[in-house]
């Protein structure tokens, strides 16, 4: 699979030398289904390389400087609209990496700006984007009241001039999950990046990428995320810390399962895996040579278990009932 082809170009650059025509293709068709191109670019970085497959990385690693500077330009904007009320600005994700200039930042492609507010100051930080130009994406009531009840986050913003989008966050998951993390504690330990935005502690980073990987949704896109979370590793000084952290988040099996994965495919690749680990790399490998998802029914698979990891049984019945009757349909 191309994917696989792809994890081991980034556990192993120097092996590009060994890839044909029809093997680029596949690894940049798998590249940029994960939106992992200009991170690839960035681990080739001197390495020999065909002529086309550098001006592709090239333009890859052009197009997410500039995709950085507008998510740190929105972050500046969203801590400006904040700031008269004193509400800390926490950085998540991509921004985050790009604002502290961490190695999950290189050739991070960055969507939306991501923020970690308190939630007890949830209201007046949506008073204040909205006072500041942001407006609604989900114009739907029942969305509307599916986010503030049983949401992490308020639903998603847009800003009217600036078509840039801002998720609002006051936890890590879904109210309804089964892990609680502490996002008071996250908020207490974050470190100050001044102008008012701070990102996580280090072992938080890895919580909240695990959290989002393993815990919440279906892992479309995972490589990437999983990539992350290899980064964030990196810069942990005191694995202890960082179990003790996952425990007092309710995280301590994910973040396991995280580290069995990174060491599997970015690292020396010699751990027995299990059964259920050897489905999640089956699904973090999934993509074809085209890109595209090679394994549907594991996909579905993973699909129903976000749902089942967010809500209880009946309430997930009745969520769903709801959105097929709405017209949504999974992809």
């Amino acid at each position: 699979m191309s994917a696989a082809l792809l994890a081991s170009l980034l556990r192993a650059p120097q092996g590009a030398g060994r890839l044909g025509a029809r093997d680029w293709n596949a690894v940049m068709a798998a590249a940029r289904a994960e939106r992992l191109l200009a991170t690839l670019a960035f681990r080739l970085e001197g390495v020999a390389l065909p002529d086309p497959v550098r001006a592709v990385l090239d333009d890859a690693r052009f197009d997410a400087e500039r995709e950085k500077r507008q998510a740190l330009w929105e972050a500046d904007r969203a801590a400006a609209a904040l700031a008269p009320l004193g509400i800390p600005v926490v950085l998540l994700k991509g921004a985050a990496y790009a604002a502290a200039g961490l190695k999950a930042g290189e050739g991070r492609m960055i969507g939306d700006l991501d923020i970690l507010v308190p939630r007890d100051r949830l209201e007046q930080a949506e008073r204040a984007l909205l006072a500041a130009g942001w407006e609604w994406v989900k114009p739907d009531p029942y969305d509307d009241a599916y986010y503030r009840q049983w949401m992490h986050e308020l639903p998603p913003l847009i800003h009217r001039e600036r078509d840039r989008m801002i998720d609002v966050h006051h936890t890590i998951l879904p109210l309804t999950a089964r892990p609680v993390p502490d996002a008071g504690a996250m908020i207490a330990d974050r470190v100050d990046l001044g102008g008012g935005l701070s990102i996580l502690s280090e072992e938080d980073r890895v919580c909240h990428a695990v959290a989002h990987l393993l815990a919440d949704g279906d892992m479309a896109g995972g490589l990437r995320n999983l990539w992350d979370i290899r980064c964030l590793l990196s810069d942990i000084e005191d694995i202890s810390r960082l179990e003790q952290r996952a425990a007092l988040h309710g995280l301590a099996q994910p973040v396991a399962r995280a580290r069995r994965l990174c060491e599997h495919l970015f690292g020396r690749g010699s751990l027995d895996l299990g059964m259920v680990d050897q489905m999640f790399v089956a699904r973090l490998l999934s993509a074809d040579g085209w890109g595209r998802n090679g394994r549907r029914l594991l996909g579905q698979g993973f699909y129903v278990r976000s749902h089942l990891l967010r809500m209880p049984p009946l309430m997930l019945a009745r969520h769903l009932w709801t959105k097929w009757r709405k017209g949504h349909r999974p992809a």
